[in-house]
């Protein structure tokens, strides 16, 4: 039995459908509406001995790059959210440090540690950082594109509802397609800077406390059975 308003998840595979598991598992009305689709891009681990450390700034890069990921394992591994690490991990590369905030603090870390020449795992379309003096490498191994709304989208948007946002890419096109329909909608965002690609004007914004899903669907839950009795 579903409780509370239903929840929204918009990310693509594999990624959505995990988060929806974890929503169901919390009694959560969760409805996987995808608004993109990613796919794996071919690419070739380059020589390790030019980098000083790996960035991974999503668990998608993860989960889509495939056997390449084997080629990168002598470099320690700065992840941003405890999901990418644990895919990380899972295929076998050393993590150094897990990152509770976005890919841009991270940088900030690394950088303190003196680590300057960087090799960042990333998607096709993604978002530039200030490298602050490091010398940072983009490798994309995956394509995340957007697709036409599923024929559901129409009718859940019409009522209340809590959409989570996983990114700011994701954030920004949720934001496009729901249009007016946000004052009575809810959105969960994973954080601040997501929060913020979403626009105003919403019923109600939560910011998880840390940039992974245990955090962004505790904050879902909240917004699901804010106002029950």
């Amino acid at each position: 039995m579903s409780h509370g308003l239903p929840l929204i998840v918009t990310r693509p595979d594999p990624g959505g459908a995990a988060t929806v598991g974890r929503a169901k598992a919390l009694g959560l009305d969760a409805r996987h509406l995808p608004l993109f689709a990613a796919k794996p891009m071919p690419w070739t681990p380059p020589a390790t001995l030019d980098f000083d450390a790996l960035l991974v700034t999503s668990a998608q890069a993860a989960r889509l790059a495939g056997s390449g990921l084997a080629g990168l394992a002598s470099l320690p591994v700065y992840a941003v959210g405890s999901a990418t690490a644990e895919a990380l991990e899972a295929a076998g590369l050393r993590v150094e440090m897990a990152g509770s905030t976005d890919g841009q603090d991270l940088l900030g870390v690394m950088t303190s540690r003196k680590i300057q020449k960087i090799l960042w795992l990333c998607a096709r379309d993604r978002s530039a950082f200030d490298t602050l003096g490091a010398t940072l490498v983009p490798l994309p191994c995956y394509a995340v594109d957007p697709i036409d709304p599923p024929p559901a989208w129409a009718q859940m948007i019409a009522a209340p509802a809590v959409l989570l946002a996983h990114s700011m890419r994701g954030a920004a096109r949720i934001s496009e397609l729901v249009g007016s329909a946000r004052a009575h909608l809810r959105l969960a965002a994973i954080s601040p800077k997501v929060a913020a690609a979403a626009g105003s004007g919403w019923s109600e914004v939560a910011v998880a406390v840390r940039p992974d899903d245990a955090a962004l669907l505790a904050q879902a839950h909240a917004l699901c059975h804010k106002g029950q009795k």
